[in-house]
């Protein structure tokens, strides 16, 4: 049995815990900072597997 996962399963993975960290700061009412920074590592993590991370924010 593979252990790994394999590119595909990555991207979404970190897309859906991405998406997941917006819906969160979508819903905030004040100040987190460490959603801000969870937000920003996240972006790196996805911007070092090639996928815009413009394609899941939230529009106001």
């Amino acid at each position: 049995m593979k252990d790994e996962m394999n590119r595909d399963e990555m991207i979404n993975f970190e897309i859906g815990y991405y998406v997941n960290l917006m819906r969160i700061k979508n819903a905030e009412q004040s100040t987190n900072t460490e959603l801000d920074y969870q937000i920003k590592v996240q972006k790196n993590k996805l911007s070092a597997l090639g996928v815009n991370h413009g394609d899941f924010e939230f529009d106001k």
